[in-house]
């Protein structure tokens, strides 16, 4: 799962995981833009404040290379949305080369 596949960062994560045979899920802020990989990437619109939803679309992935972080307040759009949606169930890293981290 890559958040953001079609922007500046998650595409560059996306060539390189599709070069190497992997399959790609995104998570998009913009599902209606162009999908420069066809239909070698699955498009769902991200929506942080549906956790079911969420949960639904990250569901079978092993891996997130998230891409997504909000600089600036914008509208309803704030920093503490998604980490006030994710709640892990668990502290412990879930994602490989996080042993350690405080992420």
């Amino acid at each position: 799962m890559v958040t953001g596949a079609f922007g500046y960062t998650g595409r560059y994560i996306t060539a390189r995981l599709l070069e190497s045979g992997r399959s790609v899920r995104t998570l998009t802020g913009h599902p209606n833009r162009p999908n420069p990989f066809g239909d070698r990437v699955a498009v769902a619109a991200f929506d942080f404040e549906d956790r079911r939803k969420l949960v639904g679309h990250l569901r079978g992935a092993t891996t997130l290379y998230n891409t997504y972080w909000v600089r600036f307040p914008r509208g309803d759009v704030t920093s503490s949305g998604p980490l006030r949606t994710a709640r892990p169930s668990s502290t412990r890293p879930r994602m490989p080369g996080c042993a350690g981290s405080s992420t």
